[in-house]
């Protein structure tokens, strides 16, 4: 079959091409400019809302590291010839979970759990969701019908919104800050602002690799201000362990939660639906199929190894890991399509996160510099939903999709007293916008009727007319 030509991008290596060693290691090292601060960004989040002790932050952001190098590498090499997309598919956690994982182990706390039976419920819950992505793997197109583009682009653009709470905190002080009512002071936000501006300039340049890092860069200027400032803390390279090793069930035994569970669930599938088109974009850059068995074949295995790895990842204490869309940015920036530099940031990720001094570099920065940082990363998950939607006609249906879903979702999170007499569970849902919105958009979207197209009316109408014809004649 031909492969329709999508990408208007000239390969210079393909997809089984093999570029010399410092070819492949310089577009390795453009992948990973491109992607680091997103793979470490959504442990440091989740552990810093959930007080977790820096030691156990330090070793989340390791497991993220090290975890998305290992589903990396499963995804370019496409293990036993189906799991995996054998593309140059890199692997990190998406930002759809931590704002659900926060306000799972936020009630679990309240719950009286200790940190660690917390986070061995976290990590039991995911190993049990890993599953929705396994088996939905086999089922993609009924799954597309039921998940339309308006359900997961209001839901990825609800998600969005929710996180830019915990990205404004940072960008304040963080919570720890506010017990030392150091929290809002001008130097936080100044020293936020810095960052914010950095990233936008550095996002103006006219050079591709510049704008491609521009986070890092921005984070980095910050830094040196941080440092100039006096508000850097060193303390944490204080006897820095030499290596890393992944701890099976470091936490605990898993224990497993039936309600987060159905919380979760219905992430999963949002992120599924985000990786069809993580992993369409990648077909198409890497100048292979976009319809056919080909195709087909390379979606659902790497939808397929996104569960798989996400399962293996509960086990050492990571959070799911799906396609990142990112460094599709890369591949159509640098020309580069070949497997061996899949291989190469497959092999960086899991160096950095057995290396513990890279994860303490990004847990050791003051919060301001990481808010600055991701308040751009979480509004650009928003305008991603945004773009999701569009690429549907916003008739009347999809619009009173659209609307209901906000209201739910940001009315209980703008009045919480109107929902807390309401059971438990009801609470969870409703409390978590992208959960209330995403369900909501769900139902909605089932209840109402879709339009008739117009040729299916007028091909039942001329129908009609022949058989009143047909009945005159015959009288």
């Amino acid at each position: 079959m031909e492969n329709p030509q999508s990408t208007s991008i000239e390969l210079t290596h393909g997809l089984d091409s093999k570029p010399p060693f410092f070819a492949s290691l310089f577009a390795a090292i453009q992948h990973m400019l491109a992607m680091i601060v997103g793979v470490a960004t959504p442990p440091i989040l989740i552990g810093s809302a959930l007080n977790l002790s820096p030691d156990n932050v330090t070793y989340l952001v390791s497991m993220s590291l090290f975890m998305s190098g290992i589903g990396t590498f499963v995804q370019v090499k496409r293990l036993g010839g189906f799991i995996g997309s054998g593309l140059l598919t890199v692997q990190a956690t998406s930002f759809a979970y931590p704002a659900t994982i926060i306000s799972i182990g936020t009630s679990f706390l309240a719950a009286g759990m200790t940190q660690e039976q917390m986070l061995s419920t976290i990590f039991g819950v995911l190993f049990a969701g890993s599953f929705v992505t396994i088996f939905a793997s086999r089922l993609l197109p009924m799954l597309r019908k039921v998940i339309s583009p308006t359900v997961s682009g209001v839901t990825v653009m609800l998600i969005g919104i929710s996180l830019v709470e915990v990205g404004m905190t940072d960008f304040a002080g963080g919570y720890a800050s506010k017990l030392d009512g150091s929290f809002g002071s001008l130097e936080n936000l100044m020293l936020g602002f810095i960052v914010l501006a950095s990233i936008l300039l550095f996002f103006r340049s006219r050079s591709q690799y510049v704008r491609m890092s521009a986070i890092i860069l921005g984070m980095t200027i910050g830094y040196l201000v941080a440092l100039y400032m006096g508000k850097t803390d060193f303390t944490a390279f204080n006897n820095v362990p030499l290596y890393n090793l992944p701890v099976p069930f470091k936490f605990g035994l898993f224990q497993i939660d039936w309600q987060a569970f159905f919380l979760i669930g219905f992430v999963y599938l949002v992120v599924i639906i985000e990786a069809v088109g993580a992993l369409t974009a990648t077909c198409m850059l890497c100048d292979r199929p976009i319809v056919g068995k080909e195709y087909n074949q390379r979606i659902s295995g790497g939808v397929l190894a996104d569960g798989v790895i996400s399962a293996i990842a509960s086990v050492f204490n990571a959070f799911p890991l799906t396609a990142f869309s990112q460094n599709n940015g890369v591949i159509q920036m640098t020309g580069v399509a070949s497997r061996k530099v899949g291989l190469f940031v497959a092999a960086l990720l899991i160096i950095f996160g057995l290396f513990p001094v890279i994860s303490i570099i990004f847990t050791s920065l003051p919060k301001p510099i990481l808010g600055g940082a991701t308040l751009i990363l979480f509004g650009t998950v928003a305008a991603a939903g945004i773009g999701i939607i569009t690429q549907v006609k916003l008739d009347r249906r999809e619009s009173m999709i659209i609307a209901v879903s906000i209201g739910v979702s940001l009315g209980a999170a703008f009045v919480p007293d109107a929902i807390a007499q309401l059971p438990p569970m009801l609470q969870k849902m409703l409390g978590t916008p992208a959960i209330a919105g995403g369900l909501t958009a769900l139902m909605v979207n089932l209840l109402l009727p879709r339009p008739v197209p117009q040729s299916i009316l007028k091909a039942e109408s001329v129908r009609k007319v022949r058989e009143k014809f047909d009945a005159k004649i015959k009288r």
